[in-house]
């Protein structure tokens, strides 16, 4: 009678070591357990960025791998204070929550600190930045006042969007039409086949997609819409990171590698664009 009831409590005891494996991995997969999920603590730095917005922060779809003008500053700057940079491509819609809940650091990705200076706690201004027009190159669209009557793509909550519908709304009330979309990706596809006639851009996103789809394809008016100044967006108040990266941002000035690596994206103007300390 011993030896069986010994037999059956050791069922029972594999029995629950099995459930309670297979439970925990139910767990796992409703997303219980967050061990997966990155640790926001002292020794990293997430960077919530535009996956979509060449030369700043984009796929590379040959590597499979985040890069950018932006992304390659915030390696630096994570290498240089023995950090983990972690690169979170965001919702440009969701990003003032991703920053107040604390799932990402800043918002570094061609972040214009124009109209918004006072809802974020910002680096100094590195990237001097123009609101320009892309059309295509047989269009017949030589300068803004032929985009009378026009259909003008930009993407959702842009510069050039807050640029259209404020100091230059004068201009785009001539548009036939001014068409919101989720990236610019979108609009180049749309330009490219005709939905739309223009597209509304920060220059260095042209100059990226122009070289890299072709000259004889695309063009950039000569009259630009707005200029602008792009900063580094931390959560209000958080001066303490802020004030790391900055002093970690002006040694890398000061030695040459910030000019270094703008070098790497000449064909997008950025070596140009820098504001020089």
């Amino acid at each position: 009678m011993n030896k069986k009831i010994c037999f059956v409590l050791a069922l029972v005891a594999i029995s629950i070591m099995v459930l309670g494996t297979a439970s925990a991995g139910l767990f796992d997969f409703m997303g219980g357990d967050d061990a997966n999920q990155t640790a926001n603590d002292e020794d990293t730095f997430i960077v919530g960025f535009d996956a979509e917005f060449p030369p700043y922060g984009y796929l590379d779809n040959e590597t499979g791998e985040y890069v950018g003008f932006d992304l390659d500053l915030a390696q630096e700057v994570c290498d240089r204070n023995n950090w983990t940079l972690v690169k979170q491509p965001i919702d440009w819609d969701a990003k003032d929550a991703e920053l107040d809940s604390g799932s990402i650091d800043c918002i570094w990705n061609g972040f214009t600190i124009n109209g918004r200076e006072d809802d974020y706690t910002w680096s100094e201004p590195y990237i001097d930045n123009k609101q320009v027009v892309v059309v295509k190159a047989d269009s017949g669209i030589e300068s803004l006042d032929d985009l009378a009557g026009k259909t003008v793509e930009t993407q959702k909550d842009s510069s050039a969007l807050a640029a259209l519908q404020g100091d230059n709304k004068t201009l785009a009330d001539t548009f036939g039409q001014l068409t919101e979309v989720a990236d610019y990706n979108t609009a180049f596809m749309d330009l490219e086949s005709g939905a739309c006639d223009a597209i509304a851009i920060d220059i260095g996103v042209a100059q990226y997609q122009v070289s890299t789809k072709g000259t004889d394809l695309f063009t950039i008016l000569d009259d630009p819409i707005s200029s602008e100044q792009y900063g580094i967006g931390f959560k209000k108040g958080n001066d303490a990171l802020k004030d790391q990266v900055q002093e970690t941002l002006d040694a890398m000035f000061e030695d040459g590698t910030v000019m270094k690596i703008a070098e790497n994206y000449s064909d997008a103007g950025v070596p140009g664009s820098l504001i020089t300390k």
